[in-house]
């Protein structure tokens, strides 16, 4: 006799799996829990939010590193920020505004106080820099021109002559042949 395989509950299997496409928004939570978790951030939107809440000036030399409640609460804990140089000061003085900021994005009153800690933020990637276009020879311009010639309304023509020039610029060698000569009519 076989015993029922109970680590699956009796659901219909319509409940226990969704097939088909799902979007993103409902598995990055469960994704990113443990991690937040462990940092101490149970709602990671003050982190993403971090400009809303305090402003661009301040959040350009600050982040939210860790939030730490007292055993056994989940109020009034203690949010420890890194801080860029003299932002300190600032944010030292302006604490209790920004405690009743981050108590209203939450609300409740999730912090009592802010610890700071000064040290330089992570950087932001810089993306590559991309080589500026290059200027199309007079050639080039009269063959996109010629392209283009034939489309009577005007606003139209110009939007494929700029489309035309950005997209010969990003080449590095001409690729605009001339226009195609009709070939004559044979009786």
């Amino acid at each position: 006799m076989t015993k029922p395989d109970k680590t699956q509950p009796n659901k219909p299997r319509s409940e226990t799996r969704r097939p088909g496409l799902r979007a993103l928004a409902h598995a990055v939570p469960g994704v990113t829990a443990a991690a937040q978790v462990k940092r101490g951030f149970a709602r990671a939107a003050l982190i993403g939010h971090w400009t809303d809440v305090v402003g661009a000036a301040l959040a350009r030399g600050s982040l939210p590193e860790q939030l730490v409640f007292p055993r056994g609460e989940r109020a009034n804990g203690t949010l420890y920020i890194r801080v860029d140089g003299p932002l300190a000061l600032e944010l030292q003085h302006l604490e209790p505004l920004v405690v009743e900021r981050i108590n209203g994005f939450f609300g409740y009153r999730a912090v009592g106080r802010l610890a700071l800690r000064q040290g330089p933020l992570p950087r932001p990637k810089k993306r590559p820099l991309v080589p500026p276009p290059r200027k199309l020879s007079p050639g080039e311009e009269a063959q996109l021109a010629a392209r283009v010639a034939a489309v009577a309304d005007p606003a139209l023509r110009a939007a494929l002559e700029n489309l035309g020039r950005s997209i010969l610029a990003t080449q590095r060698k001409s690729a605009v042949s001339p226009p195609p000569t009709p070939s004559p009519k044979k009786p």
